[in-house]
């Protein structure tokens, strides 16, 4: 049984068909990317799936179960943590205190100071738990974020364009913290703009466009379709595309 199911998913906004019948399935440790140009429903798939929305039809399941609808708490107790295109850590809290949230919300329902510090010393932050989240730096900020969606015990993680941002010696830091993750069993789908990365990371991407799936294969595939080349860097047909 797959982890992470998405079974002819729709999601509309009055007139906008923001995604349309998208289905796709993750198994346990494998890191899968989503791509596609802007607006192409990247971030409303991501969530549907986090239950940040409800989705119009079809089905979304973790482990096997319904969790399509249910509302993001829920989704996130079932083992589905996020990190957003923007951060939104708590800038009221410390980071230390950022991170106990997430055990909060998460599976495990029990943290303790000392665990949040092992989480912050996971993602690069040892020894800034007392710093307050509005203090920190963009790079700094997404590294809290991922210690709190870390600290709620996921199956599945969502990256929504983690490397947003980032110079290239962050994104070389950010990459290894990924792969590091993944080498621990962690499941992670994945939504990035930059291309190289995402096709170095992925074991299968998924292209969507105008909120339909047009492509799904390994990097190297994807690299030489011609339908994601002329959707989604509008280069001459049958071109490769360039990392």
């Amino acid at each position: 049984m797959p982890l992470l199911e998405v079974q002819r998913v729709s999601k509309g906004f009055g007139g906008v068909r923001a995604v349309h019948d998208v289905s796709f399935a993750l198994d346990q440790g494998e890191l899968v990317g989503i791509m596609g140009p802007n607006g192409s429903g990247k971030t409303t798939l991501f969530n549907v799936i986090a239950g940040a929305l409800a989705p119009d039809a079809g089905h979304v399941r973790l482990g096997g179960r319904e969790i399509g609808g249910l509302r993001a708490h829920r989704v996130c107790a079932h083992g589905i943590a996020r990190t957003f295109q923007l951060v939104r850590p708590f800038p009221g809290l410390t980071a230390r205190e950022n991170v106990l949230v997430g055990h909060l919300f998460g599976r495990s329902r029990a943290g303790s100071a000392s665990e949040a510090e092992r989480w912050l010393a996971l993602v690069g932050l040892e020894g800034r738990g007392e710093v307050p989240a509005s203090q920190l730096t963009l790079i700094d900020r997404k590294r809290l974020e991922l210690a709190r969606a870390l600290a709620t015990a996921p199956s599945l993680l969502l990256l929504d364009e983690f490397m947003a941002g980032l110079n290239p010696v962050e994104t070389a830091t950010a990459m290894a913290l990924i792969r590091r993750l993944l080498a621990d069993g962690l499941t992670i789908l994945m939504v990035e703009h930059i291309v190289w990365a995402l096709m170095e990371l992925s074991r299968r991407i998924i292209v969507l466009s105008a909120g339909e799936k047009i492509a799904e294969g390994p990097p190297d595939a994807i690299a030489a379709d011609p339908a994601v080349i002329d959707v989604y860097l509008g280069t001459e047909r049958g071109s490769p595309m360039r990392a």
